[in-house]
């Protein structure tokens, strides 16, 4: 590196404006405005920077072509961050034309841990930004860095004032401590469905409610039913029950002394709107195609990920990782002969991975909304219709629902390993970057290699399952697609059986994407064979079935079904899709999904905040996972006409939307106070405002009590299951986005819409 004597001399220390609390704050840079003839210490740069002081700005020019954003740097060192010290990092930036900027305060040395970072995309015209943190970690040699690397072409970056201070207060830091203490669903509840709220409050005795309307009138009341310690909230808590109020309106509130609750309506209509924009969802995530702002909303139109335009390489031509990276990742010196198009298909989650057994459960579970809809809605469902997105495909005759799943069934097809090559007919786990790509930024700006893994069982059954069920319901709109989805899907399956352990490893998730790790795929067997009895009635795809141990085996779980453990799915597809399954097999699988949703609802009287998901704690995604046993028992809905399981799948969604420990509805543009800042590379509007927020009707991974991600770590130690969740873009373990997560919540608010 190079370095920048722009300025030399005395340094100062710049006392800030007393604060509230008298506590000083510091400034730890000389002459933040570069307001003096000389600065005491080194800026520095690298090679490809060439920076000129002069009085009032740090300008210069940033070569381009620079792959990562640390391909370019200017920075200042001798600083001090101490443990537990909170900071204010501000600067005021501009470009020109503009380009990438990442401003990091972090350790000088590897692993450049950092403490605050501020990322833009800088453009004409200045910019004040500002972050305050509080430093994790004490680093006696820290630095202020600033990546600018990323450009194509070259730009010039000013930097007009840089600030780092000391002695910050502190601020509420969690969304528990600005919301009301009555916890409601923010969004809707049903007319003739119940309706709880829970209070969070320590007085053991019970304490009046009143429910006011829109106008301030009262509406109803009553007196709460005090709960005491509620475990997997850590709170003290009451129960309010009004569900005699069956008036549809909007605006009501419930008031309990000086608290008032977030508005809300009461209405039978309103999930029809979450519907489809959690559907809508997916076509914003397409790679591979462009994506039209006029269907997408303003804001999200982009050029086509992944397809080989420069910077970008593309998922047209892609070949299999090199035999040194293959031995380190599968202890063997595999690679391919071969190169496959694999563009298209849905981006995975916040990276730009694009991972088959993920992307099977995703399109299963989407096909699995028009399924539904088609045997159980008595024909009047809009999940049947064309034209309930805003999608390219409308109004080409086929259900939209179906055209969607038609973009990832396509991906999953392309990713099978071609005919005379080791494992025909397999299914490659994965493609995603050589790297790790670093955010924000969006798919056609990406660009590292893309890869192929090697195919795995796992990954090949998905594709099998997904493909079966893609088969049954095209039939009646495309023929030859849906001989050509069947094919596949036997051909998968047969590929599978002659490959029964080929699994994906486990590497710390260190190589460019997520692991997707399974090394027992006995529920992939029995899963794929369920789809491919149903889609055939073949009696050898049965037997198949049912000489899986997940036949009459248990398959529902208290913290729901995944990727990872899919037998659940195959039980709720042969209780619910009509076959012809013997009356006395039909039974015992029905009866185990009946039985299942006793379960849950039993675990539901047990929670004070309503939701059928109670784990010891609460793991990756769970959200998703209520979510999933929320599905169990609507289907036991489904198939009996009970009307505890439909009123129960309306309570349990009320923790999702808002009746949680923490206040939030975790989907977003849904409710009052809810999740925007998730984790995503190219939804990053909360880190860089440049970029296009979070869509409406995305759902949030939720609490995690793994805390797996640095952020989550520093913030959440110690917290209660339903607790450990923040809304931040760096949280990825708690506040990530994923296709696996929005598909079962399509499903779930296409049941609540059509329910009567």
């Amino acid at each position: 590196m190079t370095h920048l004597r722009a300025m030399t001399g005395l340094l100062a220390l710049l006392a800030a404006s007393a604060m509230s609390s008298s506590a000083a704050s510091s400034e730890m840079l000389p002459d933040p405005g570069f307001g003096q003839p000389t600065l005491a210490g080194e800026w520095w740069a690298t090679p490809n920077i060439k920076f000129e002081y002069k009085p009032g700005a740090l300008c210069g020019m940033v070569a381009g072509g620079t792959a990562q954003p640390w391909g370019a740097i200017l920075g200042f060192n001798g600083l001090v961050l101490k443990k537990g010290e909170r900071y204010r990092l501000s600067v005021t930036v501009s470009g020109d034309p503009g380009g990438p900027m990442r401003a990091l305060a972090q350790k000088a040395a590897e692993p450049w841990t950092a403490e605050g970072e501020i990322a833009r995309a800088v453009s004409a015209g200045k910019q004040t930004l500002n972050e305050d943190f509080t430093a994790a970690e004490t680093h006696a040699k820290a630095q202020l860095v600033f990546q600018l690397g990323g450009a194509d072409a070259p730009w010039r970056f000013c930097l007009h004032s840089a600030s780092l201070q000391s002695g910050q207060e502190p601020t509420a830091e969690t969304a528990s401590d600005a919301t009301s203490a009555i916890r409601v669903n923010q969004y809707a509840y049903f007319p003739k469905g119940p309706k709880h709220a829970t209070l969070v409050r320590k007085d053991k005795g019970r304490v009046e409610w009143r429910l006011l309307s829109a106008s301030g009138a009262q509406v109803a009341s009553g007196w709460s039913k005090p709960q005491g310690r509620n475990a997997s909230s850590g709170l003290d808590v009451h129960i309010i029950d009004f569900s005699g109020v069956r008036k549809p309106g909007e605006g009501y509130r419930l008031v309990v002394g000086d608290d008032t609750s977030p508005p809300f309506s009461i209405s039978a209509t309103a999930y029809d709107a979450l519907r489809a924009d959690a559907l809508g969802y997916f076509y914003k995530v397409r790679s591979g195609i462009e994506i039209r702002e006029d269907l997408a909303g303003k804001g999200y139109g982009r050029p086509a990920g992944h397809l080989g335009k420069a910077p970008n390489r593309g998922d047209t031509s892609v070949g299999c990782v090199d035999t040194r990276t293959a031995r380190k990742v599968y202890g063997e010196a595999w690679s391919c002969g071969y190169r496959l198009n694999v563009a298209g298909g849905w981006y995975d989650a916040g990276d730009f991975g694009k991972y088959v057994v993920n992307g099977g459960i995703a399109a299963t579970q989407l096909l699995g909304v028009y399924e539904r809809a088609l045997h159980y809605s008595g024909g009047a469902s809009p999940a049947l219709a064309d034209g309930l997105v805003r999608i390219p495909e409308a109004g080409n005759g086929i259900p939209d629902i179906l055209d969607e799943a038609r973009w990832e069934l396509d991906f999953l097809m392309s990713m099978t390993v071609p005919d005379g090559e080791p494992h025909a007919g397999m299914a490659h786990h994965k493609v995603h970057g050589n790297r790790w790509t670093v955010g924000p930024i969006l798919p056609h700006r990406d660009r590292e290699l893309r890869v192929l893994h090697r195919p795995s069982t796992a990954a090949t059954l998905n594709l099998a399952a997904a493909a079966a069920q893609g088969a049954r319901l095209f039939a009646r709109y495309d023929k030859a697609y849906s001989e050509k989805l069947l094919a596949a899907a036997v051909r998968a399956y047969q590929a599978a059986e002659a490959n029964p352990a080929l699994y994906a490893p486990y590497t710390d998730g260190s190589f460019g994407g997520g692991d997707y790790q399974d090394d027992d795929v006995s529920d992939e067997f029995y899963w794929a064979a369920a789809e491919l009895y149903l889609s055939t009635g073949d009696n050898a795809w049965l037997e198949r079935a049912k000489a899986s141990p997940h036949w009459s085996g248990p398959v529902f779980q208290r913290d729901g079904f995944s990727w990872r453990s899919v037998a659940a799915l195959g039980r709720l597809q042969l209780a619910s899709v009509p076959s012809k399954l013997p009356k006395r097999d039909l039974k015992a699988v029905q009866v185990s999904v009946r039985d299942a949703a006793e379960s849950y609802l039993k675990d539901q009287r047990k929670e004070a905040f309503g939701f059928m998901y109670r784990p010891e704690k609460f793991g990756w995604g769970s959200n998703q996972s209520l979510i999933q046993n929320m599905i169990v028992v609507a289907t036991a809905y489904d198939i009996t006409g009970d009307k505890r399981y439909l009123q129960a799948v309306r309570e349990s969604m009320d923790y999702i939307l808002g009746r949680n420990a923490l206040g939030i509805s975790y989907v977003t543009g849904y409710g009052t106070t809810y999740a925007q800042r998730q984790y995503s590379n190219m939804f990053a509007a909360s880190t860089d405002p440049s970029y296009p927020a979070v869509p409406k009707g995305a759902l949030a991974g939720g609490p995690n009590s793994g805390l797996a991600d640095d952020y989550a770590i520093r913030k959440l130690k110690g917290c209660a299951p339903q607790a450990c969740y923040v809304d931040d873009a760096r949280s990825y373990s708690t506040n990530e986005i994923a296709i696996n997560w929005n598909a079962p919540l399509t499903w779930i608010a296409s049941f609540l819409a059509d329910a009567p």
